[in-house]
């Protein structure tokens, strides 16, 4: 979860409902605010089991303070107010695609950054994709066979099966089980809700 100091107010990430409440994907606090002002989405705010209300920007506007308590704030000429975490979309009701896809940055992401053999995280400038069975040896380019490799470790395995290099990932490598919607593990507790309700 992001704390309160990480992140500039504009740039926090915000979670997009589309307008059946299924997460879509996620944007900048900066995006969302457009996307109120607009008219195109309202604030979803409220908990798990006491409900959640709808917001348009207006009414989120008149809100005393920082009304999500521990949110973070923006300041106005009628005072602050807090940055939405989560928005429902007034007019999209496409559903969002279901796979992840398989790309570099999706397992640098799987697998936070870190070398399956060594475990020392890297730049992702200093990564590389390794296959565990190489392709020479049939390996084929899906999930449970691509691990997050650093450039020394992945030189040294070299097109070795792992029991040659005696190199073996950490984790055994599989599809992540987050979705591809905001590309990352929630944001916010927030957005657990919306999120772990869509891959139930």
């Amino acid at each position: 979860m992001l704390g309160k100091s990480m992140v500039e107010p504009l740039h926090q990430p915000v979670l997009v409902l589309n307008r059946y409440w299924q997460p879509v994907h996620s944007c900048t606090a900066r995006r969302a605010i457009k996307l109120l002002w607009l008219g195109r989405a309202q604030v979803v705010a409220g908990e798990a089991g006491r409900g959640y209300d709808l917001y348009d920007l207006k009414a989120w506007l008149a809100r005393p303070g920082d009304a999500e308590g521990e949110g973070l704030s923006l300041k106005c000429p009628r005072g602050s107010f807090g940055i939405p975490e989560v928005i429902a979309l007034t007019g999209y009701d496409r559903v969002p695609r279901k796979m992840v896809r398989l790309n570099r940055r999706n397992v640098f992401v799987r697998d936070a950054y870190t070398c399956q053999y060594c475990a020392r995280v890297f730049h992702e400038k200093d990564l590389n994709l390794d296959h565990v069975r190489p392709r020479n040896a049939g390996g084929k380019m899906t999930w449970d066979n691509i691990v997050t490799s650093c450039i020394r470790c992945n030189s040294r395995k070299g097109c070795k099966l792992p029991e040659e290099a005696n190199m073996h990932p950490l984790r055994k490598p599989q599809a992540p089980g987050w979705s591809p919607i905001y590309g990352r593990a929630p944001a916010f507790e927030s957005w657990t809700h919306f999120t772990s309700r869509r891959s139930a």
